[in-house]
């Protein structure tokens, strides 16, 4: 019989020559056979090139000039990594189902949301959804399939349509603000746009999320509690380090909090007690109101003015399936309103570098002759669709997508590839573990897709949009903003239409101009590209304007 110390011993043997098989299955890839660029670091490999929002854009041009629209390149740990902007292939790796998110961008990622759709879904561009939940009952994939079975109906245009009044009322406070600033002023006003569009858009998700006043916009005595919580959890993203790499490698290394955690957790647990409060009193009120006298409750039922009412009522409903219920620690209110204020910054921003484009979206806005649109008014003016779809392809807020190979896989190409051997490869094979990037960034700017003009911010495009851009797999506007296929991200039809009001209110009131040199501006962030000045990155996100009204000649 075997003794102890060799039981021990041949199940660290098994241990380790597993471990062997995944590391070498790992990095024996068959993505070293493309071009790529050198890796800069042994730990960072090309991590900190992909992540530089300052950069993003001259380093995607110089990788597609240099090394085509399919690259080799390393993520952390020099793990090997498909760098893409082709679309054929971006389409292939949203759509087969063969790729998560990368385990460490989960825990990440956790830390903020918490085991939520989020997290289910792997998908950067899901911060742009209003809602997110938990269901630690799921498998991943059912995990995912069952919150947005849930969350579907919360998102559908309907339910947007239902929620225009509080876009227009919120976007009117901040149109109002801004012309008691420029009237105390004297005509006009020097602002950084960027907090009040953070603050207008916060109130918009409180509101039509959970029904629930933030109040940041216009606060009035003590701070709003859940308001700060807000705040804590979307401070800005410290940049990528080893401590930070490590912290999300190795969780357990949160017994030693540092600043920002032990902040993101405090917020937490505030959004976390005032949810529940919410959950409950909505509860009460939805039995009081919609059951029957045998206490049915059918999913039918008109859903209420908050996405959060809405769900509940889904979640209370007689007729849903068990294995799509949650508990009621399982909803948790989280919303992403930083990348919506974002989008309209760099809006504003395109604006002030064409006055044509914003002298002729401020006529079509003139001409609807009212200051409370219907969604179907809104629907109508087809300058100002164009003028947000060039925005979202030129200042995409999101710069990529990283994904991990969740088995070995082939990935198919637009195009011939010519491999660092000369070999003309037909398609990419990837292996398990290994990691997929696909830049939004790049394929926006592609000239092969735009045409010469590919930098430039012209809405006209719109009108008769390039062949090529069929191939784009996007689900909103033949665009990446919001990805595609079944993650995509669930919440655009929401962000849209908050987007369109806001320009629709305060482009009609005011005329915007850049208070500094256009060279100035630069990108902060990772996966969000928020912009700032350069030489006052120590301020964080800002956009300074000259505001000042609109008067018509």
């Amino acid at each position: 019989m075997l003794s102890v110390s060799q039981l021990l011993g041949c199940v660290l043997a098994v241990a380790l020559s597993i471990c062997w098989r995944s590391i070498i299955n790992v990095y024996a890839s068959p993505l070293r056979t493309l071009l790529g660029p050198p890796s800069p670091s042994l730990f960072y490999g090309n991590a900190r090139q992909v992540c530089q929002a300052s950069s993003n854009v001259r380093t995607t041009r110089l990788w597609t000039q240099k090394y085509g629209s399919n690259i080799f390149c390393r993520w952390l740990f020099m793990i090997p990594c498909l760098w893409t902007a082709d679309p054929v292939a971006i389409r292939h790796i949203l759509h087969s189902g063969s790729y998560g998110k990368p385990w460490e961008a989960r825990i990440s990622a956790a830390r903020v949301a918490g085991d939520s759709v989020l997290v289910a879904e792997g998908e950067a561009t899901l911060l742009w959804c209003s809602l997110t939940l938990t269901a630690s009952s799921f498998t991943e994939g059912e995990k995912h399939h069952g919150q947005r079975t849930i969350l579907n109906p919360a998102f559908g245009p309907a339910q947007i349509r239902q929620l225009m009044d509080i876009f227009l009322d919120k976007s009117a406070e901040l149109r109002d603000i801004w012309l008691d600033e420029i009237t105390a002023s004297g005509g006009s006003v020097r602002m950084d746009v960027v907090d009040p569009l953070k603050k207008m858009t916060l109130d918009v998700i409180g509101l039509a999320c959970f029904g629930y006043h933030l109040e940041a916009l216009n606060a009035r005595g003590s701070p709003n509690e859940l308001n700060q919580a807000f705040y804590r959890i979307f401070l800005a993203t410290p940049p990528i380090s080893i401590l930070r790499i490590i912290k999300d490698y190795l969780p357990f290394l949160d017994l030693f909090p540092n600043k920002r955690t032990m902040a993101i957790r405090d917020a937490r647990a505030t959004m976390r007690r005032i949810g529940t409060q919410l959950i409950e009193e909505k509860k009460a009120a939805i039995m009081r109101e919609r059951s029957d006298s045998s206490g049915q409750l059918d999913k039918k039922d008109l859903p209420g003015k908050d996405l959060l009412t809405l769900l509940i009522k889904a979640n209370m409903a007689t007729n849903l399936p068990e294995n799509q219920r949650l508990s009621d620690e399982e909803v948790l209110s989280l919303a992403g309103h930083e990348t919506t204020s974002t989008a309209a910054a760099w809006c504003l921003f395109a604006l002030t570098q064409s006055p044509r484009v914003q002298d002729k979206l401020r006529e079509e806005l003139l001409g609807l002759g009212t200051d409370s649109p219907t969604m179907d008014d809104i629907a109508s003016l087809p300058y100002l669709e164009w003028v947000i779809r060039e925005t979202l392809r030129l200042h995409a807020p999101v710069a990529f997508t990283l994904r991990t190979a969740l088995k070995d896989d082939v990935i198919p190409v637009s195009e011939p590839i010519v491999d660092r051997n000369g070999n003309t490869q037909h398609e990419i094979r990837i292996a398990k573990g290994n990691r997929a990037i696909f830049s939004i960034l790049a394929v926006h700017h592609s000239t092969s897709i735009w045409g010469d003009d590919a930098l430039e911010f012209r809405p006209e495009r719109w009108e008769n949009p390039p062949e090529a851009l069929s191939t784009i797999p996007g689900v909103w506007g033949h665009l990446l903003t919001f990805a595609g296929g079944p993650h995509a991200c669930i919440g655009y039809r929401f962000s849209i239409a908050e987007l369109k009001v806001l320009l629709f209110t305060l482009v009609r009131a005011f005329e915007f101009e850049l208070a500094v040199d256009p060279a100035d501006i630069t990108c902060v962030g990772m996966f969000t590209r928020r912009p700032a000045v350069d030489g006052e990155l120590n301020k964080g996100t800002q956009l300074p304007l000259l505001v000042r009204p609109y008067v018509a000649s």
